[in-house]
């Protein structure tokens, strides 16, 4: 075993590296979450990977291999929602905790998974333990109406462990975006996944309709997958893969929205409380995105 013959495939630098047919991609990924290679291979397949960058097949394979390990949650109920929230706060506020609150309410189990990966950021774990959901210390079932924040260490340690490598190399590996990818739940569910630029708009989309997923995709706020407060982002909706323009982008410049709370996990939560309270108004573009989450997940329940 070992990745090295894949190694000399993929880290022939930008121009001339091969890629990874989607079984290749997913023994390779494998043999890394499974603590099977050296700490030198998996070094040297993060920074090969960054130099030369994933195709949808490696991604789909990687994603192939994640979900044959992960620890799945059972869910209850109706399709479930899953939020991936890696990325955190920086100038805003992070939202994805009102986004999943608000999901909630509508009667959706909500799934919230994630870690902190920079330490100078807010994160949704924070501002969710601010809101009295702590997270998860082992895999339990997520009832309809209930919000659960679950480790990525406990969804497959291995994962944290090449999230982890970030903090060692100051790079990004293809974890960083799987993990916006991938389904950890027992059974199919409505993945919300977020991009930064444009070019991962365009290779996420193609992974999503090789992997035939149900999920929705929009550029997030801060890299979370909740929509700008200040402006109405695109939309897309994935139902087996097969993609809709559900929203269409706000134009003009960003608008301010009075009463944003500051960026602190404190401040957030004190906020977040009077939105759900109805003492301050859900921003527009969040309560559109929950519109079309919902009927998403209206339309994975009643299609056979």
């Amino acid at each position: 075993m070992g990745i090295s013959h894949y190694i000399k495939e993929i880290g022939r630098g930008k121009d001339g590296a091969r890629s990874l047919s989607r079984e290749q991609a997913a023994d390779l990924f494998g043999q890394v979450l499974d603590g099977s290679v050296t700490d030198f291979e998996i070094g040297a397949f993060c920074v090969a990977m960054r130099i030369k960058g994933e195709t949808p097949e490696e991604m789909a394979g990687f994603l192939d291999a994640t979900h044959a390990r992960l620890h799945k949650i059972p869910t209850q109920g109706r399709t479930a929602v899953v939020l991936p929230s890696y990325n955190g706060a920086r100038k805003l506020p992070v939202l994805t905790p009102l986004l999943a609150l608000l999901l909630a309410r509508e009667g959706l189990p909500v799934v919230v998974h994630g870690m902190a990966t920079e330490s100078s950021r807010v994160s949704t774990q924070n501002v969710l333990l601010a809101l009295a959901v702590p997270a998860q210390v082992a895999i339990e079932k997520v009832a309809p109406g209930t919000v659960k924040f679950v480790p990525s260490g406990l969804l497959l340690p291995g994962l944290q462990r090449l999230l982890d490598v970030r903090r060692v190399i100051g790079l990004r590996n293809p974890a960083h975006s799987l993990v916006k990818l991938m389904n950890p739940c027992e059974v199919s569910a409505v993945v919300v996944s977020s991009y930064t630029h444009p070019e991962y708009a365009e290779s996420m989309t193609a992974t999503f309709r090789l992997v035939h997923a149900t999920a929705l995709l929009l550029r997030g706020t801060e890299g979370e997958p909740v929509a700008d407060a200040r402006r109405t982002p695109a939309m897309d909706a994935f139902y087996d893969g097969q993609a809709t323009r559900v929203q269409e982008a706000q134009s003009g410049s960003l608008t301010s929205v009075p009463g944003l709370p500051a960026p602190d996990a404190q401040s957030t939560a004190t906020w977040i409380k009077a939105v759900l309270d109805g003492q301050e108004p859900i921003p527009a573009p969040i309560a559109l995105q929950v519109a079309h989450i919902v009927q998403l997940s209206q339309q994975k329940r009643t299609t056979p």
